[in-house]
């Protein structure tokens, strides 16, 4: 999805890059000793017998989702292939080997007990969270198109006026502010090409040009905690909140921003005096260009309208009625037939995202469906832990792995499991402020982690730059990701206790 956006030539170099050092022909041996270990692990736990997980009425349908949720988290941990190309996996193994649709000789019920529905697996990759992907990928593309984006940003940066230290303010503020609704890597795109002349005029001895590169990485990061769709995490949460066969919470997208919001603001402010801190400018002013211009023509005019629109009725959808789910398809019929948007500007909606979060929603469903969560949930004392124990090493593994793998695949990896912990503890978890508080505090680990390069993709950009070095960018990473998690923690923990999510 991201031709149409500025700074292109950043991004696309940055998924050459990374496919280069993941998956180049010179990693040949070291590829094939990874696929090796997945292939045996899962093997291994396929067909081991059934007594030996510890879990009461296992049955091979269970056994098998076992195999398929380890192969899923080795294949996204060691990135063996894309992780959208994972995710494709784990639901045609499902439909071939855990469904009333497979293989004949393999899903006999009698003999392997209860069946998914192949209905069921096919159907996580239309799920309403999905939808909530779609609407929100489709106002990017429209923004962009019409030029509505460079005009906000024009707008927005140009009270900053041009003191060095309030244009890295605006950037922070402004960056994070676009995460909340477009890709945090579009978003950092854009950004960092519109700061491209600004490095010219910054000397070189100085640390100007440091602070405003990774303002873009940092600001892009921690802003896409502030909405649902902000970033991947936050959705899958949602998803898992929201479930009516599950945890059933009906938390919308107002109530998510209404304590959200102020925390990424405190966490920009924040992150303003470290960065001017630790990467003092040496010049005092500097001069804004930012070139483009929105078109002053009807579908300008039709995009504005609906995307003022869209938001204001995610805001108040506890008093329309209307879910987010719902809310995010009318941009797409709006701009379908208005002609904002065409069939090629779907060929750039992010698909490879949409895949990825599919299959974390299958291991998911498959976890439920089949039975094997609440045989978990009745042969694991979960309601014998400590619920600050389940909330503070949820968090410690998310922001782990997310700061090496995708924060997506660490979400669609850990949320289920969360889900039916907490479901299992029940009223154990009150003491922390409930479900809410571990499932929320594990999208925030996700956004906090930004210590390297491959960290995310914002990262990345800003480390292409080349004002940036690793260790300035771990230092930064280090510092904002734990004032963001017990900044984070401590809000979800409050809100929990005085009930308002």
């Amino acid at each position: 999805m991201f031709h149409i956006y500025h700074g292109f030539h950043l991004v696309d170099a940055y998924h050459d890059k990374r496919h280069q050092r993941k998956y180049h022909p010179t990693n040949k041996v070291l590829r094939l000793l990874k696929m090796a270990l997945v292939l045996l692990v899962t093997l291994l736990l396929w067909n081991m017998p059934g007594e030996w997980f510890g879990i009461q009425n296992l049955t091979v349908v269970q056994q098998r989702i076992i195999a398929i949720f380890a192969f899923a988290t080795l294949m996204w941990i060691l990135e063996i292939v894309s992780s959208w190309a994972t995710s494709v996996a784990i639901i045609v193994l499902m439909l071939l080997f855990c469904t009333d649709s497979g293989i004949v000789s393999m899903v006999n019920e009698e003999e392997v007990g209860q069946l998914l529905s192949y209905k069921g697996v096919m159907a996580t990759f239309a799920d309403p969270v999905i939808m909530l992907f779609i609407g929100g990928f489709v106002l990017a593309i429209a923004a962009t198109k019409t030029g509505l984006d460079a005009q906000l940003a024009k707008v927005l940066l140009k009270p900053f006026g041009t003191k060095s230290e309030n244009v890295l303010l605006g950037f922070l503020l402004i960056t994070g502010l676009f995460s909340m609704f477009v890709s945090n890597t579009a978003t950092a795109a854009m950004m960092l090409t519109f700061l491209t002349p600004v490095f010219h005029q910054l000397p070189p001895e100085g640390k100007g040009r440091i602070a405003l590169a990774m303002s873009i990485p940092v600001a892009a990061n921690l802003g896409g905690m502030g909405t649902p769709i902000g970033t991947p995490p936050n959705t899958i949460a949602l998803k898992y909140l929201n479930d009516p066969e599950g945890l059933n919470l009906g938390l919308g997208f107002g109530q998510w921003m209404l304590f959200m919001f102020p925390l990424v603001l405190v966490l920009l402010f924040v992150s303003w005096r470290l960065l001017l801190r630790m990467f003092p400018f040496s010049q005092k002013t500097v001069t804004l260009h930012i070139d483009g211009e929105m078109k002053h023509d009807f579908h300008s005019w039709v995009v504005i309208v609906t995307f003022f629109v869209t938001v204001a009725l995610w805001l108040l959808d506890r008093v329309t009625g209307i879910n987010s789910y719902t809310v995010a398809m009318i941009p797409f019929a709006v701009f379908a037939l208005t002609g904002v948007i065409n069939k090629r500007d779907l060929e750039q909606i992010n698909w490879s995202v949409i895949w990825m979060v599919a299959g974390g929603f299958a291991l998911g469903y498959g976890l439920n469906a089949s039975g094997l969560a609440a045989n978990a949930v009745e042969s694991i004392p979960f309601g014998n832990f400590s619920p600050l124990f389940i909330l503070l090493l949820g968090g410690a593994i998310c922001y782990l792995l997310s700061n090496f793998i995708s924060n997506s695949a660490t979400a669609a990896l850990l949320m289920p499991i969360l889900a039916i912990v907490c479901g299992a503890m029940g009223d154990k978890l009150d003491p922390i402020g409930g479900t809410s508080t571990v499932l929320i505090g594990v999208a925030i680990a996700a956004s906090s982690a930004m210590i390297l390069p491959i960290s995310t993709p914002p990262n990345a950009l800003a480390f292409a730059t080349g004002y940036v070095q690793q260790k300035d960018m771990a230092k930064t990473g280090i510092i904002m990701g734990l004032v963001s998690m017990v900044l984070g923690f401590g809000l979800v923990y409050l809100m929990g206790i005085m009930h308002v999510i």
